[in-house]
Parts: structure tokens; C-alpha cells; sequence
């Protein structure tokens, strides 16, 4: 019964895991594949299996310099009886595959149900007859947004409030993992993450997108004003913060992961343009997005005084730069998705006059 499953539940904390089985979906995208770098640069003893469906976003490209070290499978994470298989074989499900962009989300939401959904249910299942344990990586887009005035910051109590199809299937699957932990004694935590920047991010992303358009000469585009406001954090920050949720968190729990980098969308843009040698206003303004978020902002003093993760780029354009430094020593990696990505922008955005200052959409949202 449901009860018994609760009753049932494993011991409240789990200990540090060792020469472990790690099944890392989504490994061949942005954060999960760097997941999978940190990871065995850090437990070398780890056996890591990547489960992705390759999808336009991840790259087994991602994963050069480590795939002679790891066990890849191309698959989708819907497929009930290969991630039984995989799951049956691991001690530690981390998971990362999503489908996460907004602007596609907005076009053709079927992929996120699918994908955040489905997907989710599937990998659920299969942990709960395996009693495998379970980290499960969100976002902080299932909150909402806050005024751009307002002190607040989204915290482990802040009530849900989607507006895209990502953030609603995301939020979703947050709360399918805290029914598979009460009601079948699943032993899941899980992770909510403002924006990532950082090495191996799709270049239709915010700042891999502006990074590499300078350097290719062309003008970043900002979405509107550029006064909307994001909370960023390094992706090796991020990743280190799951470790932190899998060695010391408690099962059922939910920790937020940040690290204090607000910084509004116009000041990104500049901060790239000054640290490439470019005039800082040397951008154009461009038609805004839908529905687009005015601020994300994450309180992580939990994870910070509960688990004693705290972020290694606690500067924002530290962080910035060695970012710039992987794109230009790497574009190789990036160059054969960046003509599609463009063609699709200059189908659907068009540069317009810059906003009067302060006048930024009231609905707004960046990558």
C-alpha cells in the first residue's frame, strides 16, 4: 500500500557513494555533459553510462576527451524497457535530459511533455522497482518570475508558478519525483538551478550566442530593453552543487542551487562586448520574446549552511571570461550549429529602435 511505501522509505541520508554506477541522462548536453567532465576529473573510480537521445542540443562532441572512459547509449529516455536495463545496472541516477528552451517550447510544446513528463515517469519507474537512487535536476523557471524591484528571492517554499511549456513541464516533474518519493519511498532529491552559463552550451543560448557573434563580427542582439534579469551561475558551480545534494542531502528534499549572480540582460551583453576589446554598445535591440520573464533570483543559503557547498566563481565576469576564453579556443565544437541557429533567429526576430530606459516589456524573458 501507499502508507508502507512511505513507512518504508530508506534511511534519511544517504552517505558519500564510492566506485559507483552512475547512469548521467541527458550526459551529452550542456550541463549534464559537464557533469560527466567534473565528475571523473573528480571520482576517477566512477563508472559513468550517459544515456541521450542526441537531440539537436547534445553532442557526442560534448563528450571528447572522456567517451574512451565512459559507457555511451543513444536513447531516449521514454523508452521504458532500455532505461529499465540501465537503471537495473546503477547505483546513482542523475537527471539531466530535458527539453529546455523557451522559444521552442513556444512553438511545439509537444517535446517538453514528452521529454519532462514522460520521461520523467519512465526514469521513476524504473528506480522505484530497482530501489536505485534518484537526483533530479530543475530550474528555477517552475517559480515564476519577481518584479525587477522586488527584495524577494525564490526560495525551497516558494509556491510554483510556470508561464511556458518548458517551466510547466519542468515543474511538472518536480512534482511527479515528490509523489514517487511519499507515496513509493523512492529516494530522490532534488535541485532547482538558475540560468547556467559556461563551456558547451548551444549557441541559440544567450551567451554562447552574443560570445560568438563577436566573434565572428556580427552585433549581439538583445531581446527588448535588456532590463530583464537573470541569476547567473557557472555550470561547474551548478555541478558541484548536485554532488553536494547526492553525498549530503537528504532524501525528499528539494535544494536550491545559486550563485548570487544577478546581473539584468543588457549589463551580460556589455560585460561580453568590453571583455572581447568592443565598444559596449556595439549591440542591437531586437523584437522581445513572448511572455518573457522580468527576474529569476535564488536564495541557496540551505544548500550553503545545511550541505557547505559554496560556488567557485563567486564573480560574475570571472566566470564570464573563462567562458570567452573556451568559446575562442573551441570553435571547432561550436561552429557546425551556428549558421542553422542564426537562420532561425533572423526568421523570427527583427532588430528595432533601442526602448526608452525603463521601459522594458513588462512580460519579458531571456534565454
Amino acid at each position: 500500500s501507499l502508507s508502507t511505501a512511505s513507512e518504508a522509505a530508506p534511511p534519511a541520508r544517504v552517505g558519500r557513494l564510492r566506485s559507483m554506477q552512475i547512469l548521467v541522462t541527458g550526459g551529452a548536453g550542456f550541463i549534464g555533459s559537464n557533469f560527466v567532465h567534473l565528475t571523473l576529473a573528480q571520482r576517477p573510480d566512477a563508472q559513468i553510462t550517459v544515456l541521450d537521445a542526441l537531440t539537436y542540443a547534445g553532442t557526442k562532441a560534448s563528450l571528447d576527451g572522456v567517451l574512451d572512459k565512459i559507457t555511451f547509449v543513444e536513447g531516449d529516455i521514454a523508452d521504458a524497457e532500455l532505461v529499465d536495463r540501465l537503471v537495473g545496472e546503477a547505483d546513482l541516477v542523475v537527471h539531466f535530459a530535458a527539453e529546455s528552451h523557451n522559444d521552442n517550447s513556444l512553438a511545439n510544446p509537444w517535446p517538453f511533455v514528452q521529454t519532462n513528463l514522460i520521461g520523467t515517469y519512465t526514469l521513476l519507474e524504473a528506480v522505484r522497482k530497482h530501489n536505485v537512487r534518484y537526483h533530479h535536476v530543475s530550474t528555477d523557471e517552475v517559480y515564476g518570475d519577481l518584479e525587477l524591484d522586488d527584495p524577494e528571492r525564490f526560495s525551497e517554499s516558494t509556491p510554483y508558478n510556470p508561464s511556458s511549456p518548458y517551466s510547466s513541464t519542468k515543474a511538472g516533474s518536480d512534482l511527479l519525483v515528490r509523489a514517487w518519493v511519499r507515496s513509493f519511498g523512492v529516494q530522490a532529491t532534488i535541485s532547482n538551478c538558475s540560468n547556467n552559463y559556461g563551456p558547451r552550451q548551444h549557441v541559440e543560448k544567450f551567451i554562447p550566442r552574443q560570445i560568438t557573434n563577436v566573434i565572428d563580427g556580427v552585433r549581439p542582439k538583445l531581446y527588448g530593453a535588456g532590463l530583464n534579469v537573470r541569476d547567473w551561475i557557472h555550470v561547474d558551480d551548478h555541478n558541484t552543487g548536485v554532488w553536494a545534494i547526492i553525498d549530503r542531502g537528504q532524501i525528499g528534499e528539494t535544494y536550491l542551487i545559486g550563485a548570487d549572480g544577478e546581473v539584468n540582460n543588457v549589463t551580460v551583453i556589455r560585460d561580453i562586448l568590453e571583455a572581447m576589446g568592443k565598444d559596449p554598445n556595439a549591440f542591437d535591440h531586437v523584437t522581445d520574446r513572448a511572455g518573457h520573464d522580468l527576474r529569476y533570483a535564488i536564495d541557496s543559503t540551505r544548500l550553503r549552511t545545511e550541505l557547505g557547498w559554496q560556488p567557485q566563481y563567486r564573480d560574475f565576469r570571472s566566470g564570464l571570461q573563462a567562458t570567452i576564453d573556451w568559446y575562442k579556443a573551441n570553435e571547432d565544437w561550436w561552429r557546425p550549429m551556428k549558421a542553422e541557429t542564426e537562420a532561425k533567429y533572423a526568421a523570427t526576430q527583427k532588430v528595432v529602435q533601442a526602448p526608452v530606459e525603463g521601459d522594458a516589456d513588462a512580460d519579458g524573458e531571456s534565454h
